[in-house]
């Protein structure tokens, strides 16, 4: 069976069994589980929501014998207070959270697909997010490039200070995540299942021109500098840099 096969038919058996405690209203798949299965390959895993009626949602959380009625767990760990990371005996990864139905409103998702619902539930309501998404997309050029630099200054401070690891946060974490705000003004974005919570997800499929040179902004602790002067290359390729603060920096 293919992996794809395995992942649906597990959330399809989490659904049927649902299906027989009291005050389940829906499971909800998100991500390639959700409205995205085309996209699922062999290290895809499942997330998903259970949505409960009003005084039920402890009773899911503190009890995971739900899953285990469908299959085995081999792991689990309460990552927060609405939910759980696991891991099932075959190896079957998940990462899961349980709303109240009115909780839902305040959650922020896309994509969702109704794996299985209680015939009085209204499907409609959940199909799209009521709650703002996180800002993952920057309008202005002009303010990731100068903070990229900035990035960039403090950071090789902070390399000749010995301070490397910090040094590789603002290189090669801080201005990355800045550039990556910003791609879609850069070149065409590839439409391959953008994310909108991460701008990193499938960054090499979405915007390939980049994607080839990244590898070089990214050389690791020890050779910070070297990334730092690959990305302000780049940086001076896409906008009028300061002279002074390249200089500076080089």
């Amino acid at each position: 069976m293919q992996r794809k096969d395995i992942l649906l038919q597990r959330l399809d058996e989490i659904g049927k069994v649902l299906e027989k405690k009291e005050g389940t209203l829906a499971l909800l798949g998100l991500g390639s589980v959700g409205m995205e299965t085309d996209r699922i390959d062999k290290y895809s895993d499942l997330d998903f929501f259970v949505i409960v009626s009003a005084g039920y949602k402890q009773r899911f959380i503190d009890q995971l014998d739900w899953l285990e009625e469908t299959h085995p767990l081999a792991y689990s760990f309460k990552n927060c207070d609405i939910g759980y990371k696991i891991m099932f005996e075959d190896s079957i990864y998940g990462e899961f959270a349980i709303f109240e139905e009115l909780e839902l409103e305040s959650a922020s998702y896309s994509g969702v697909r109704i794996v299985w619902k209680h015939p009085s539930y209204d499907s409609e309501s959940i199909l799209t997010s009521k709650s703002d998404f996180p800002g993952t997309k920057s309008a202005s050029l002009d303010h990731v490039v100068n903070e990229a630099l900035t990035n960039l200054y403090v950071g090789m401070g902070r390399y000749a200070r010995g301070e490397k690891l910090s040094a590789s946060r603002f290189v090669e974490s801080y201005a990355i995540n800045g550039l990556l705000s910003v791609l879609y003004l850069l070149e065409p974005e590839v439409d391959f299942y953008p994310d909108k919570f991460g701008n990193e997800r499938r960054v090499e499929k979405r915007f390939p021109q980049f994607s080839s040179r990244i590898g070089n902004m990214l050389q690791g602790y020890d050779k910070v500098p070297d990334s730092a002067i690959h990305i302000l290359n780049y940086l001076e390729e896409i906008y009028p840099v300061n002279a002074k603060l390249s200089s500076e920096i080089r």
